[in-house]
């Protein structure tokens, strides 16, 4: 019977659960690519985390802020919203108050914002830190301290702070995002660096950067595709992590996702504009391999949800509605060309040979000069196949293009004889 095609995996990416006591998920488990149902196994559905501010947001579209307006004051209320009314998987709390070139609040600022969010909600909890290794080193410990035996995941950690942060990590159990910039020889090499300093292999996940949609998200997708076909394919247990992408402000941050209405009318309405940059961005992760998700808007969250519900199904040969019998013909060899039928040997007519060609007579050229007809060099009738003294009909044309290849090696031959004495004899 007639089978699709399969591709043979030999790896499988590493199960990794965090969420304090009585909120875990489990992430990874694959072993196949993401949704690929009928070739391997996809055991837990993406985690699909909202994001909180540990400030109000001051350069948020108001699209963005829209859902949230009656809470962005407030980390702890925010999350509740989060968890409670939008239904996330986790809460992402990102500690943009830390930044040094914004507000440069306080480590201890940052701990106490994170472990009264943290204590607020019955959702894994993932804090993020701003894109300064120096002050995130002090603030990702400060957290981890705080938050003893709440399974956070932690990130960025990086080349630069992964000594500090991933001991922290280490200290007080909780799950590092290993971050790199698009690189998948970054990636492996930092995932080696924290398997070095001792952070179990059950606490890593893989942050390999993302970008929105139309800002670079194409690379992106790439890097991550080749990190999985290493993993799953190739059997590489340094990129056996499941992956994380932080997608909110990525998106948010592009001009077409913040631009109101009005501006540009050819971008349509900028509630709908923003949420379909964020969807078309995350979905592409999805299919790439990725296993945690950090959004921004609650509507994007609700169509993945339900792009999920719908692609998560089991799959089989029957439920895609495959026609095998297309593969079974698809599979069987081509027919041989019919041959033309043998005549009776008694009946053969001899072979017809061209008269000799004429000598050229002085004619006067016709008004409209019509091409001849391509002349046949006297063999046998068969034209296709090989007659009894092993020759084959060729037309005139057809000589003459062999009599110009063999011409055409002849030069090769001759170039390269002159070179090879040019190099043995140089000129002095």
């Amino acid at each position: 019977m007639a089978a699709l095609p399969q591709v043979k995996y030999t790896g499988k990416i590493r199960e990794i659960k965090f969420g304090k006591p009585g909120s875990e998920v489990v992430v990874g488990g694959e072993t196949a690519y993401n949704f690929y149902s009928f070739e391997g196994k996809m055991p837990h559905a993406p985690v699909l985390a909202l994001q909180v501010l540990d400030i109000e947001p001051e350069e948020w579209a108001a699209e963005a802020i829209e859902p949230f307006k009656d809470a962005v004051k407030d980390p702890v209320a925010w999350a509740k919203k989060c968890a409670e009314v939008y239904k996330a998987d986790a809460v992402c709390l990102w500690l943009t108050g830390t930044d040094p070139n914004g507000k440069n609040l306080s480590a201890d600022h940052a701990a106490e914002v994170a472990k009264k969010v943290a204590d607020a909600i019955n959702l894994p909890l993932i804090v993020w830190g701003v894109s300064n290794d120096e002050k995130n080193t002090e603030t990702l410990k400060a957290i981890c301290e705080a938050c003893e035996g709440k399974n956070l995941v932690i990130g960025p950690v990086t080349e630069h702070n992964y000594k500090q942060v991933g001991a922290a990590a280490i200290a007080y159990k909780h799950v590092v995002a290993a971050n790199t910039p698009i690189d998948i020889n970054l990636a492996k090499q930092l995932n080696i660096l924290l398997e070095n300093l001792g952070v179990p292999n059950d606490r890593v996940l893989i942050d390999p950067t993302t970008g929105g949609v139309g800002y670079g998200l194409e690379y992106c997708y790439s890097i991550m595709e080749r990190i999985r076909q290493a993993a799953l394919t190739q059997n590489d247990d340094k990129l056996q992590y499941p992956i994380i992408n932080n997608i909110a402000e990525e998106v948010w941050k592009t001009k077409e996702a913040k631009l109101p209405n009005g501006e540009d009318p050819k971008l349509g309405d900028a509630a709908v504009r923003g949420v379909n940059l964020e969807v078309i961005t995350a979905i592409s992760s999805l299919q790439a391999g990725s296993d945690v998700l950090i959004l921004r808007h609650p509507r994007s969250l609700e169509h993945i949800r339900k792009y999920l519900g719908e692609i998560m199904a089991p799959t089989d040969l029957d439920s895609m509605k495959v026609d095998l019998s297309l593969i079974a013909e698809a599979a069987k060899p081509a027919a041989a060309a019919p041959q033309p039928a043998a005549a009776p040997k008694a009946e053969k007519p001899a072979p017809k040979v061209a008269a000799a060609p004429k000598p050229a007579e002085k004619v006067e050229a016709p008004a409209k000069a019509v091409p001849p007809k391509p002349k046949v060099v006297p063999m046998k009738e068969a034209p296709t196949a090989a007659t009894e003294e092993g020759e084959l009909e060729l037309t005139e044309e057809e000589v003459q293009a062999l009599r110009e290849m063999v011409a055409m090696f002849r030069a090769v031959k001759n170039m390269f004889g002159g070179l090879a004495k040019l190099i043995q004899n140089p000129p002095r």
